[in-house]
């Protein structure tokens, strides 16, 4: 790619939005190098492209949320217009559409940023898993040890003494 974006900087920007894994256009169409508004008069001209699983508009509320917890997106307070989010296979299709170089190289870059996503979710879930089945090995292992130390105190406590004598005396001649 001519100007280096890092992946980083491009998964900040992927937002969880009615449970899906988005990006916005205004980031998008930055990234593509396009103007937001050239971005959605492509995809108007496509519309058949883009189903409501490729992409969707952002409703009110949404919009609020999204400017309330999204600095970069201060912008979109004021607009007029509710923005249109893109799931990963809409970034894509975007990349089919915007047919310049840049937006092929970036198409490409945005889905690995996804499947980068998604491969760590999928470790941070084998690692809580591993965690949860250490947390109950361990209590098993706690219960033993302490009826261990419990067995081990039994042990050292005196024996009770006994009043017969134990072994063999020996009878002395008075």
């Amino acid at each position: 790619m001519s100007d280096y974006i890092p992946t980083v900087s491009v998964a900040r920007q992927i937002l969880l939005i009615r449970g899906q894994k988005v990006m916005i256009d205004m980031d998008l169409a930055e990234l593509y190098g396009v103007e937001t508004k050239a971005l959605n008069q492509a995809v108007k001209r496509n519309k058949k492209r883009f189903p409501t699983d490729f992409m969707f508009q952002l409703t009110e509320e949404e919009k609020k949320n999204v400017v309330t917890n999204c600095d970069h997106l201060s912008r979109l307070k004021f607009s007029s217009t509710l923005p249109h989010v893109f799931t990963e296979h809409g970034a894509l299709m975007l990349g089919n559409i915007l047919t310049s170089p840049r937006a092929i190289e970036i198409s490409l870059f945005i889905v690995r940023t996804f499947v980068q996503l998604r491969e760590m979710h999928s470790a941070h879930k084998e690692l809580a898993i591993k965690l949860e089945d250490l947390e109950r090995k361990v209590g098993d292992h706690d219960e033993a040890i302490v009826n261990l130390i419990e067995a081990i105190r039994q042990l050292m406590q005196p024996l009770a003494q006994t009043k017969h004598r134990i072994g063999f005396e020996s009878r002395h001649a008075e």
